[in-house]
């Protein structure tokens, strides 16, 4: 597997090669050697069709400007995580950037897996208070509040450790928000008014694959469940959520598999339709309701390592980290229509 190139401003992330792990990891620790499995074929008819690609703005790999995860604005500009900038920027309509915060330097981070510290999932509540996971290897783990307008981020809710944060998603119904563990295999749930964590969900099919790899990762709330991926298995998660007042967690659904280093991921408005990041393909699938997928999207599009996506109408946004590109990393933000087949 390349590793990244040197850049100054990262020598910690650059020289380590347990970043080489973040990708077996989210492979299963195999993919890249025994190749994935190809897409399922396409179905006739039905399918949303993804089309007119552009990059929207393109990010300074050697400032750690690598983005992980995206929350929409009501003017349709992208609220990003800059992973190893540790930083959220706000890409307006028009493409331009401007960071809004920074979480704070950690002195010696132990990151499980990868030893730096990461910004990853972010959500966005209707009030314009920002969210995201910050996985540090310290007491900084955990997730931290952003005001709508930026400044000095407050941890709210401390996770352990020796986990890594990922996806996050609020439901605002109940105050209650949701983050993917990839290391401890599990979906913590934190009370905005009391945000003590708790395990809300566990088990095999959220653990890594294997030691050292990356389990549980995006995770969305759709039609009454916390819908999850799981990128070293390659599966797509369905999980209910039970009545009030526990709103525990039911059985863990399959819903798709053959996803290998799969990422983030955001229903299209279709019903049960996914689109899916698979960071080391550089591809967005389409994820029908029944399982099957396809490349709708790939690096000759723009594409490199993405990691997350979203949609807000006939718009998709599908952010790439150029985590693994060698020699010329390009970390971006990139647009396309989706529309309805006849």
């Amino acid at each position: 597997m390349p590793r990244l190139p040197h850049r100054p401003r990262l020598p910690r992330l650059l020289r380590l090669p347990r970043l080489v792990v973040f990708a077996a990891g989210t492979a299963a620790l195999g993919v890249l050697a025994a190749g994935p499995a190809p897409a399922a074929a396409g179905k006739p008819g039905g399918d949303p069709t993804v089309s007119d690609p552009s990059v929207l703005a393109h990010f300074d790999f050697g400032a750690g400007q690598t983005p992980e995860n995206i929350a929409l604005e009501p003017d349709g500009s992208a609220d990003v995580t800059w992973a190893f900038a540790r930083q959220i920027a706000r890409v307006d309509p028009e493409g331009h950037t401007e960071v809004l915060a920074e979480l704070p330097a950690v002195t010696d981070p132990q990151t499980p897996n990868i030893g730096a510290a990461i910004v990853t999932g972010i959500a966005r509540a209707h009030d314009g208070v920002l969210y995201v996971a910050y996985a540090t290897g310290t007491a900084e783990t955990g997730i931290w509040r952003v005001a709508p307008d930026g400044g000095e981020p407050e941890q709210i809710a401390q996770l352990p450790a020796n986990g890594f944060p990922n996806g996050i998603a609020i439901d605002e119904e109940c105050g209650t928000l949701y983050a993917a563990d990839s290391v401890l295999g599990r979906v913590w749930s934190v009370q905005l008014d009391d945000p003590k964590p708790r395990v809300w969900a566990s088990g095999n099919a959220l653990l890594p694959a294997a030691a050292g790899g990356f389990g549980a990762n995006g995770l969305k709330l759709h039609d009454g469940a916390v819908w999850v991926t799981n990128s070293d298995r390659g599966t797509l998660l369905r999980i209910p959520v039970g009545p009030d007042p526990d709103r525990a967690a039911g059985p863990v659904e399959t819903r798709a598999t053959g996803l290998d280093g799969v990422d983030d991921f955001a229903f299209t408005g279709h019903g049960d339709t996914v689109l899916a990041a698979r960071i080391l393909k550089s591809e967005l699938d389409l994820v029908r309701p029944d399982g099957t997928h396809k490349a709708v999207l790939t690096a000759k599009d723009g594409l490199d390592n993405p990691t997350s996506v979203a949609v807000r109408g006939k718009t998709v946004y599908v952010n790439s980290a150029a985590y693994f590109t060698t020699p010329d990393p390009d970390p971006n933000l990139l647009l396309a229509r989706i529309s309805k087949d006849k």
